[in-house]
């Protein structure tokens, strides 16, 4: 793969052109990757709404009904329901990782097998993640493909 960077104060914005013979499936996830810098969430924090970077949601749960993005920084409640976000997501790799949580994959800094088929996830913040047994093997599969593309 060729790459090329063209820099110019004259141009007016960002322009991304991807040339290619086929879009195989590693450049429709090239391409999924570029579009997580553009999407946005709406988060609720201390009444106000903020909009929030894709990029910057660590991980969603859901709580009595409600749903909560995790940053970093801060936790927002979110008016769409986890199934909702789950779909608007998948294709940014966010996976559902219980049956109230699903986790940004590139958030994720060490990924630990657990008793019982289940993994523990460490996430950028810290804070730690259970996967239940009937999510880790999506996991284990993402985490496959991560390593197949480095050894290309």
């Amino acid at each position: 793969m060729k790459i090329t960077l063209n820099q110019n104060p004259s141009f007016p914005e960002t322009e991304v052109i991807i040339n290619c013979p086929q879009a195989d499936e590693d450049i429709l996830h090239l391409v999924a990757m570029l579009r997580i810098h553009q999407k946005k969430l709406v988060g609720i924090l201390d009444g106000e709404r903020r909009l929030l970077d894709v990029k910057d949601v660590l991980y969603a749960d859901t709580v009595d009904k409600h749903t909560f993005l995790y940053t970093g920084e801060a936790v927002y409640e979110c008016s769409l329901r986890l199934y909702e976000l789950e779909e608007g997501l998948r294709d940014l790799d966010f996976f559902r990782i219980g049956r109230s949580t699903i986790v940004n994959f590139y958030r994720i800094q060490s990924i630990r097998p657990e008793l019982g088929g289940r993994l523990l996830l460490k996430v950028d913040n810290g804070e730690q993640l259970y996967v239940s047994r009937q999510y880790a093997a999506n996991i284990k599969e993402k985490l496959r493909e991560v390593e197949r593309g480095i050894l290309r």
